[in-house]
């Protein structure tokens, strides 16, 4: 009976590690399948975040950035996302990448995030896209 407690209680704590560690796979994942309401759980408390030409918007709240990001991909038709690259530095992850369109004529827009690590847990702090 102890094996199999000693068992599950490593079997759970494996689990966690895995679970942090995709952390920022998930928020990645969330880019690549469009899922403005995953990505908007990602969030910090307050979002620094700049649309194309528009100026930026900083410290607007999850809510309301969650609202903007989602109008700004239904109103792009926003489709998919392709990482370029990730850059770590100390609890900091820069994450670059490309937005898709359903639009064939487009050639997607660039898209810059910058996600902070705290209490275990990836946040997007900011975002920005041109």
């Amino acid at each position: 009976m102890k094996t199999f407690f000693l068992t599950v209680g490593l079997a759970f704590l494996a689990m966690s590690f895995v679970i942090q560690e995709n952390s920022l796979d998930q928020i990645v994942n969330a880019f690549k399948k469009a899922d403005t309401e995953e990505i908007g759980q990602s969030f910090d408390d307050y979002v620094d975040i700049k649309f194309l030409d528009k100026d930026e918007i900083k410290n607007i709240s999850r809510n309301q950035a969650s609202i903007a990001l989602r109008t700004f991909f239904s109103d792009l038709k926003i489709t998919g996302f392709e990482k370029v690259s990730t850059r770590d530095l100390g609890t900091t992850t820069y994450l670059a990448g490309k937005l898709l369109t359903s639009d064939k004529n487009s050639k997607g827009y660039n898209i810059t995030v910058l996600i902070k690590q705290q209490s275990g847990k990836f946040r997007i702090i900011s975002l920005r896209i041109s």
